[in-house]
């Protein structure tokens, strides 16, 4: 791992000029022929196959290392790896498909994951594009949209739905699709706010033919492979954020250090200096953060579904807070593109693009919003498998007596399963107040005492609201919030006794974990205050309002400068009236 590291970090530094892919809103041929040759195609598929064979820890500090040279590389790489063909193969595909795919993967073919359509966000049970069973093989029809990769892929895995019908099951099926066959042009290159390197499309299939071979687990199985790649691959969006980050430290105590106001660094004034020991502190628990889930993804044996989802929730939030800052940092040379800084004679340097680039990850990969009701859900079946009778309106009392005994014991346990995950609390408290060290261990303790009220919270408004539950996203959203900022902080107590333990700026990381857990606190506290103090009921009411023309007159006095266009793009099937802008790279 750290060999590979070392030979990537030299072909960014040499090979990759991020003001270049800017510039041209793409990413040049030689980089990425050069990014085959390094053989980081293949760093997360198995050495047998012609991969390196990284772990999760060494891929995501890889993903960090690129990202940091470009975004845009190290969205090419995670779309491949983490989402493309080679990770559901990993983890479903017949061993045929493993030794016919996933060599190409390694060194030189790229691959997409196609399962968004222009009428299917985040919900895929609208899913329209078809794969039609016709004797060996299967006839795909339909239109993709936000194909990352898709441009320039070689492979596909697509998502269709297969008819039920005689000797077929049906649902929902995985395939993986040669994206040169007969029938499928990648109708238009997207452009957007951010990411001006990504190779990203629209995909029109009209009957193109599939081997039956080439399809992935059982007929119906598709949403479920779909859902188990993401799990894991959403580790790579935070790695990511943890580079922009450290990124974002080095300009701030850079910048800071050399720009004087009223006699004096600006970083010595309160109002700047709380900004950079924010990026410092949530830099040191991010990466912690995401070292943790990391780990637990190498081990196999762990289900990672929450910590990833926390992990990238959380990454993907204050990433942008971070980027947000340091553009304030900058000042007016923050707003400043890079290219304009530097034609007048400063140092380039690109903030409002870190800005730009880092948007996105709030919304792809399952948005901020989905993350909090996919987090949501595991919480509230959780508590929902031991309230039982308790809040059962036709039980008895003896019951529901029975059931709160049963509920006592559970919540007992509740936080390291939970919140934490199993394990990541250590047993004692006591050895994270070393000698001449900060004090983690009260910020532990306050760990555990608020992963308790988090869970009375939540079994009261189950009481309270019942089958209604699920409707309450606001609320649902601050106790996901809450649970993600407690497991920043044992991620970061944790992560900082490690490095003492090591002998690894230990003094140093104690008090990065120190600042972040007080940080921290004071969000959690905000968070727990409007739980039950909010505008929620009234938000509902205005929304009505909003929807049924009630507030129209306050949208006078403006122009806008939208086009005519429908909302959503015609994906009546049928063949494509567009050029192919399909370009695979050689």
């Amino acid at each position: 791992g750290e060999e590979f590291l070392a030979k990537l970090r030299d072909f960014c530094e040499t090979k990759i000029d991020g003001s270049v892919i800017e510039r041209d809103a793409r990413i040049p041929d030689e980089v990425i022929t050069g990014l085959k040759e390094l053989g980081a195609l293949g760093m997360k598929i198995d050495t047998k196959y012609g991969g390196l064979g990284l772990t999760q820890v060494y891929y995501n500090k890889a993903l960090s290392l690129v990202g940091s040279a470009n975004p845009a590389i190290g969205a090419l790489l995670s779309a491949h790896q983490s989402i493309g063909v080679p990770q559901p193969l990993k983890m479903f595909g017949t061993q045929e498909q493993k030794d016919t795919f996933l060599p190409r993967c390694a060194r030189t073919d790229i691959s997409a994951f196609l399962l968004t359509e222009p009428d299917v966000g985040s919900d895929p049970a609208r899913l329209a594009t078809t794969a039609v069973p016709d004797g060996d093989d299967y006839v795909l029809d339909g239109v993709k949209l936000w194909t990352t990769n898709g441009v320039v892929a070689d492979l596909l895995v697509v998502m269709a739905r297969v008819p039920k019908s005689e000797g077929h099951k049906g649902g929902i099926t995985a395939f993986v699709v040669e994206a040169a066959s007969e029938g499928i042009t990648v109708e238009n290159r997207n452009a957007f706010m951010g990411l001006r390197g990504l190779e990203n499309g629209v995909t029109r299939f009209h009957q193109v033919r599939v081997p039956a071979a080439n399809r992935i687990g059982a007929e119906g199985a598709g949403l479920k492979i779909a859902l188990t790649t993401l799990n894991t691959g959403r580790l790579s969006l935070p790695a990511m954020c943890v580079g922009a980050g450290k990124w974002c430290l080095k300009i701030a105590r850079e910048w800071s250090a050399a720009r004087e106001q009223w006699g004096k660094p600006v970083a010595l004034h309160e109002a700047v200096g709380a900004k950079i020991s924010f990026i410092a502190a949530t830099t040191f628990a991010l990466e912690a953060v995401v070292d943790l889930a990391s780990q637990m993804a190498d081990e196999d044996r762990n289900d990672i579904r929450i910590e990833a989802a926390l992990a990238k929730l959380y990454g993907s939030e204050m990433a942008c807070l971070m980027a947000d800052e340091l553009v304030q940092i900058r000042g007016g040379r923050g707003f400043e593109t890079a290219a304009s800084l530097e034609a007048r004679g400063e140092r380039a340097v690109p903030a409002e693009q870190l800005l730009r680039d880092l948007r996105i990850n709030r919304i792809f990969e399952g948005s901020t919003e989905i993350m909090h009701l996919l987090i949501a859900r595991e919480a509230v079946d959780a508590h929902l498998s031991v309230a039982g009778d308790l809040i059962d309106p036709d039980k008895s009392l003896s019951d529901k007596a029975k059931a709160g005994a049963q509920a006592g014991v559970f919540y007992a346990k509740w936080l390291p399963k939970l919140v934490a995950g199993p394990g990541h609390l250590p047993r004692s408290y006591t050895g994270f107040h070393p000698s001449g060290h900060r004090d983690l261990s009260g910020h532990l303790r306050y760990v555990e005492r608020t992963a308790r009220k988090l869970a009375r919270s939540t079994f009261y408004a189950m009481s309270r609201w019942q089958g209604r539950m699920e409707t309450k996203q606001g609320f649902l959203g601050r106790v996901v919030d809450i649970g993600a900022e407690l497991f920043a902080m044992s991620a970061a107590c944790v992560r900082a006794e490690h490095l003492r333990a090591n002998g690894d700026h230990g003094r140093e990381a104690y008090q990065l974990a120190d600042a972040f857990c007080h940080q921290s606190r004071v969000r959690v506290e905000e968070l727990f205050g409007r739980l039950w103090t909010n505008t929620d009921d009234l938000d509902r009411k205005v929304v009505k309002g909003v929807l049924g023309g009630a507030y129209e007159w306050l949208e006078q006095g403006v122009v806008d400068p939208s086009g005519q266009g429908p909302w959503i793009q015609d994906t009546t099937p049928g063949p494509s009236t567009r050029q192919n802008v399909h370009r695979p790279i050689p």
